[in-house]
């Protein structure tokens, strides 16, 4: 007998994203029941409850879905998943809180292919200097990126107190290494992009972060990558489309967030699928993301 293929989408906030509803629907979800509010007290029953409903056989046919806005806490949910199955009794589940492991994922691959295809190299060694690192998108994007031997510097925008807490929270975690640095002023920025590699924003969307001086300034300068598409760009004079086109008086190529997102697109939709097609429960997070968007890149 077929059965229907369910997904059961948890956040801790008041709404479910349509975005992610949207996105497992079209990925081939039968049906999709969003739960808001939710704490990681409460994944265990959650997950008991769907894993119990249905034989064990049905286990592949059963999904859940960790979103947010929080990607420690969302990665906490998770391993709180994996510890409610009761084997035989398992079912898949995803995490990508506010679509920031797939965005993240998307955007060190772009970076990756990029440093191969016009600088003939890559991650590996290559300084690379993120603003907006403490939001989910700059997090897992520091992750990942340090996660492949890259020499990361995670900028504050105020101070660099916060970054400094971020940056023990991923070696603790994770065991990847990052530089706090503070970027309250416009020199310390300018500082920092002049010693970069590679420059990556993921600030707030509509906030310029980086100037054409700052650019220019930036001789080493290989690659500079930005998630923002709302208008003004987070790097002055980076198109929307960029697609490793280079930079007005620079040697650097830009990524725009257009180019990014269509890699994350692809990446996220490619999860759900591997959800659905799979022969046994798998679990997946900001690691497979990159896996699988290192193949789509271009």
């Amino acid at each position: 007998m077929s059965r229907k293929t369910i997904l059961h989408m948890l956040t801790p906030l008041k709404h479910m994203s349509p975005f992610d509803v949207n996105m497992a629907l079209d990925a081939g979800y039968d049906a999709v029941i969003p739960y808001t509010d939710v704490g990681l007290a409460d994944v265990g029953n959650l997950v008991q409850d769907a894993i119990f409903s249905r034989p064990p056989d049905a286990g592949v046919a059963t999904g859940i879905f960790l979103a947010g806005k929080d990607a420690p806490l969302a990665l906490d949910m998770l391993a709180a998943a994996k510890k409610s199955m009761v084997p035989p009794f398992e079912i898949s589940v995803f995490a990508d809180p506010a679509g920031s492991f797939t965005t993240a994922a998307a955007m060190v691959a772009k970076v990756e292919k990029a440093l191969i295809k016009h600088h003939d190299r890559g991650l590996d060694g290559t300084s690379v200097t993120i603003f907006g690192a403490t939001g989910v998108v700059g997090y897992c994007t520091a992750v990942i990126a340090a996660g492949e031997g890259a020499k990361v510097t995670i900028v504050g925008h105020n101070g660099i107190e916060r970054v400094r807490d971020i940056a023990a929270s991923m070696k603790d975690r994770f065991d990847v290494s990052v530089e706090p640095a503070d970027g309250s002023t416009e020199s310390e920025k300018t500082a920092l992009i002049r010693d970069s590699e590679v420059v990556l924003t993921a600030a707030k969307a509509g906030v310029q972060v980086i100037s054409k001086g700052q650019l220019g300034s930036a001789g080493g300068l290989l690659v500079a990558a930005d998630v923002n598409a709302v208008p003004p760009a987070g790097i002055e004079g980076l198109k929307v489309n960029a697609n490793g086109e280079t930079l007005d008086a620079t040697q650097a190529v830009g990524i725009g967030p257009l180019s990014i997102g269509n890699v994350k697109y692809k990446t996220q939709a490619g999860l759900f699928e591997q959800m659905i097609k799979a022969e046994k429960a798998v679990m997946f997070d900001f690691r497979d993301a990159f896996t699988l968007a290192r193949t789509i890149a271009k």
